[in-house]
This record gives structure tokens, C-alpha cells and sequence, in this order.
């Protein structure tokens, strides 16, 4: 397959250049928000004010979450020598792991201003987050970044700084998993079933689902280099991941007992 080559620059006013990148970061976070609105007229657990304070909180953790977590998962060694890198954001390096770990830091400190159930607030937290990894990986592979494994097969792409070499586009794959399928299954969840009768159901899916999709597509997205792969041949993305899974798991298994 032929890589399309779209300009990761979006557009540019004057020397302000605004990338496709960052677009994709601030329509999740928008769509995501009109998302737990929408899902809040049907279920009517958050008042106004708790719903117009959510988005500062999501902003907050997912970028403070996802530059911190990816200096000290992905690139510690190279920061530690060159610290005023940590704050130049626009050079890229973000890490989902990360990004969730500020997600629910954040939404703990909002539930308890709010006086809301924790799980409540990662139900619907659960909900929306496809969108904006969706839109994400779309951008990822707009910048011909994190692609895979070099491969013969007919999904091999030449991306602009991967080589000569046909690689496997692991960002649509995660797009279509951790995004699509991801949404289809919670959105399912949440306007199909009682599953918000059950606090925590949804944040369990997530937090399973995604480990497992991203667990998956590892094997065939190429490991960050300046790690490579680590213990029984696992990328760091995949160690990332069995705790999710775990956790995930812990809280769908769990979940009848904190019926509404």
C-alpha cells in the first residue's frame, strides 16, 4: 500500500502552524465532552456544574498525565540530561498509559470536589476516551509516526521515517481497535443494558478492552528504539498493559456488588 502523505500541518495563519496532531487532541476532548452530556441527559447522575468542570479536569490530566508518563516510561535517560525538554510538549511524546494515570488522578480529585462517585466519574470517563484515541491514532499516522514492524505482507506501507522497508500502519490498527471497536462495545454497553446500574462496569471494559486491543497490536507496532523490547520479549507498551488487564478485569468481575 502506497503511504498517503497528508501534511501533518493542517493549516498555518502567519508564523501560528497548527497541526493535525494537536487538532485531534482538542476534537476528543470536545466530542468527548458533548458525548458524556449526551449520555448525562439519559442517566441525569451529574448536575451542570459538575459537567461545565469536567473538561478542565480531562485537559489537565491527559496532558500533564501523558508528557509525564512519557518521560518517565518511554525516555527517562535523555530527559534527565536535558530537563528543559520535558516542557517543549510540541516536539511530541505523549504516552497513553500516562495520560490515563492523570485521567483518574484528576477525576478523583473532581468526584471528591463534587461529592460523585469515583466509579461513576470513570463510567463516563470509560465512554468517551474511544473517540479521542481514535481521532489520535488517525494523527499518528498522518505524521508517519509509531508504525510497525517491517513486513512482506499485503498491509506492508513505506512510511517516510521508517526505511526502505514495507511496515505494518499499527495506528490504524489501534484507530479501528482501541477507537471503533472499543466505542461500539461501551456505547452498547451504556445505552443497551443496566450496566450504569453497576458502578464501574464500563471503566472495567474500558480499561480491559483497551490493555487487550493494545497488548495485541504491539506485536506488530515496532517497540519505541531507544528501549526495544524488554523482558520475555515484551514491549514496554505490553508490561503497561497487564495491569490494565488485571485491573479491568478486577472491576467488570466485581462490579454486581456496587449496584446502584
Amino acid at each position: 500500500m502506497q503511504f498517503p502523505g497528508i501534511d501533518p500541518i493542517a493549516f498555518a495563519i502567519g508564523p501560528l502552524v497548527i497541526r493535525w496532531y494537536a487538532l485531534a487532541y482538542v476534537a476528543g476532548i470536545v466530542l468527548g465532552n458533548i458525548y458524556v452530556v449526551w449520555l448525562n441527559r439519559r442517566h441525569a447522575f451529574f448536575s451542570k456544574a459538575a459537567l461545565d468542570d469536567l473538561i478542565l479536569y480531562a485537559v489537565l490530566g491527559v496532558i500533564l498525565g501523558g508528557r509525564i508518563g512519557y518521560v518517565l516510561f518511554y525516555n527517562l535517560p535523555y530527559f534527565i540530561d536535558h530537563p528543559g525538554g520535558i516542557l517543549q510538549v510540541w516536539r511530541g511524546g505523549m504516552s497513553f498509559h500516562g495520560g490515563l494515570g492523570g485521567v483518574l488522578v484528576a477525576f478523583y480529585l473532581f468526584a471528591r470536589k463534587h461529592k460523585i462517585s469515583y466509579l461513576r466519574v470513570l463510567d463516563f470517563l470509560a465512554a468517551a476516551t474511544p473517540i479521542g484515541l481514535f481521532l489520535g491514532r488517525l494523527a499518528n499516522f498522518v505524521n508517519g509516526e509509531l508504525y510497525g514492524r517491517v513486513t512482506a505482507s499485503s498491509f506492508g506501507m513505506v512510511f517516510p521515517n521508517g526505511g526502505p522497508e514495507p511496515r505494518y500502519p499499527s495506528q490504524l490498527f489501534e484507530a479501528a481497535l482501541e477507537g471503533a471497536v472499543l466505542f461500539i462495545i461501551l456505547f452498547l454497553l451504556a445505552t443497551r443494558t443496566r450496566a450504569l446500574n453497576y458502578r464501574g462496569i464500563l471503566g472495567g471494559a474500558f480499561i480491559a478492552g483497551y490493555g487487550i486491543f493494545r497488548f495485541c497490536v504491539e506485536y506488530v507496532r515496532e517497540p519505541d528504539t531507544q528501549l526495544g523490547l524488554l523482558a520475555l520479549g515484551f514491549s514496554m507498551g505490553q508490561w503497561l498493559c497487564i495491569p490494565m488487564i488485571g485491573l479491568g478485569a478486577w472491576l467488570l468481575l466485581t462490579a454486581k456488588k456496587r449496584e446502584v
